[in-house]
């Protein structure tokens, strides 16, 4: 090979890997991520949302899209950061509209309160059936792409905040209509019945904790129950 030629590939090499690094230095210096579903879970929430738990920024009732409704699960495994989410709503009206980077969040806020958004999940899409449907898998660190303080309202959150008090959080979903929020509900914690989530599923027999309550879904493996008594099995499975 000539001299000439050694050369210009040298540069070739050089200026490709400075071009790398600057396309790196221009994002985000931490974001969530899309990740496989993990094996495990230590916990699971649910939100039936609805237009009437809408409210404004100042706290005031402001509600949302008449006859909307969404059902919000999530599964956590607060070891990994990572929080797999089932999002489905009916009735609800886009386009979505937020001055974050996704219309869809859990936000860290009261019941009848608001309170910055914590994680922004992707806007959900119409299945072919006229619901709007979301599911996935993020891993932390988490940003929301809103830092009205100059600093990320993600930044610095961790998925045990959650786990330690669910109520304190809530989950909507936000459209140019009503930019308040189409719907919204509280976190409500519920059990995980299946844990081991990998290849083949997972065997949904919650009785063998002791634990009551009814069959409302499975989501990616696991069963979700709710009722009267029931108690979240938090971080039953060990590593093999």
């Amino acid at each position: 090979m000539s001299r000439t030629r050694t050369a210009l590939l040298r540069t070739a090499v050089v200026t490709g890997a400075a071009g790398a690094l600057a396309l790196t230095a221009v994002g985000p210096a931490a974001a969530e991520t899309e990740v496989p579903e993990p094996a495990t879970f230590t916990s699971a929430f649910t939100a039936m949302a609805t237009p009437d738990m809408v409210v404004n920024n100042d706290g005031v009732a402001t509600p949302g899209e008449p006859g909307a409704s969404g059902t919000f699960t999530y599964r956590i495994n607060s070891d990994t950061e990572v929080i797999c989410y089932d999002i489905r709503l009916t009735g609800v009206t886009p386009p979505y509209q937020s001055p974050a980077k996704t219309a869809t969040h859990i936000h860290q806020g009261d019941a009848g309160q608001a309170g910055p958004p914590r994680i922004a999940f992707p806007n959900p899409e119409d299945d072919g059936s006229g619901t709007l449907v979301s599911s996935g898998c993020l891993q932390g660190p988490f940003t929301t792409g809103l830092a009205p303080e100059g600093t990320d309202t993600g930044q610095g959150f961790t998925l045990d905040q959650i786990e330690a008090d669910p109520s304190a959080f809530f989950t909507d979903t936000h459209t140019a209509a009503y930019a308040a929020g189409a719907v919204r509900g509280q976190l409500t914690e519920i059990p995980v019945g299946g844990v081991e989530t990998g290849a083949g599923g997972a065997s949904a027999n919650a009785a063998q904790d002791g634990s009551t309550g009814t069959v409302v879904g499975v989501v990616g493996g696991a069963a979700l129950l709710a009722g009267t008594g029931a108690v979240a099995l938090r971080r039953r499975a060990t590593q093999q």
